[in-house]
């Protein structure tokens, strides 16, 4: 049985440069905790301050976590396309990500 309810794909952009992208269902919450740096052993902890690049929301958890999944494969490039609703630069990547695996 599928459970509807309010999830979020988030993406956060650390002091280091790099991305994390995280599943949550209560978003202002689970912000503090990055931010704070609740769990010391976190990805984040160590590269605070953190800033919020993109959500996703969704009501059902299994399409919550495949888009996560999903966009935790994606490259850089590929998710900053994201962050600007770039659609046309998504399908671009990923078609040239798709050809370059066909010829290996």
């Amino acid at each position: 049985m599928a459970l509807f309810h309010n999830y979020y794909v988030y993406i956060l952009r650390c002091s280091d440069e790099s991305y994390y992208t995280g599943l949550t269902n209560n978003l202002e919450r689970r912000l503090k905790e990055h931010a704070s740096g609740e769990n010391i052993k976190s990805y984040t902890y160590q590269r605070r301050p953190i800033k919020l690049m993109y959500v996703g929301h969704f009501v059902d958890i299994n399409t919550a976590i495949a888009f996560e999944k999903q966009v935790k494969g994606w490259s850089r490039k590929k998710k900053e396309a994201l962050f600007e609703e770039n659609w046309t630069e998504i399908v671009r990547l990923s078609n040239l990500k798709q050809s370059s695996t066909r010829s290996n």
